[in-house]
């Protein structure tokens, strides 16, 4: 479709399950903007910068999407653009209650934006940035969970602090 979408979110860090709803909705629509949340509720282990660069990393052979961060609320960073369609990922049940109220609100907020809802792949279907960070703090192989340059990150971050 000619119609260009956000992909919205903190990405903290990014995920195969993030990777595969990116490459769904590249191939269904002409124009993906990843935006990355430069503000968010949840504790980020990431700065923006480091969100976005991994980002970018992980998403090289993607021709049609672009990758930015932004502040403030999505409906707004909607508007900028000129964007009338915000894509977000379905994994579980869990997950539908706060999409929903979220997307219910945005639509309040902006009539004239819809959100659309994608599925990953069942093998992603589990898969959070919060469980993802969990996990590499107690040493867990990631390998199937995130690409290996985020991995390393990880790590390094765990160990580090920085």
């Amino acid at each position: 479709m000619s119609v260009p979408v956000i992909y919205p979110g903190s990405f903290d860090p990014v995920t195969n399950g993030h990777l595969d709803l990116i490459k769904r909705a590249a191939r269904i629509f002409n124009t993906v903007i990843v935006g990355v949340a430069t503000k968010t509720q949840k504790k980020a282990l990431f700065t923006p910068r480091e969100r976005l660069e991994m980002l970018k990393e992980t998403t090289k052979g993607i021709k049609n999407i672009t990758i930015e961060l932004f502040d403030g609320l999505v409906i707004e960073y909607a508007r900028q653009k000129k964007v009338k369609v915000l894509v977000r990922g379905l994994r579980m049940i869990s997950d539908f209650e706060y999409e929903l109220q979220m997307a219910l609100t945005n639509r309040r907020l902006a009539q004239d934006i819809e959100t659309i809802f994608l599925m990953p792949s069942e093998g992603y279907s589990f898969l959070s940035s919060a469980l993802i960070k969990e996990a590499a703090a107690l040493g867990a192989d990631l390998s199937s969970f995130v690409p290996s340059s985020v991995a390393l990150r990880l790590k390094k971050k765990l160990k580090t602090g920085k």
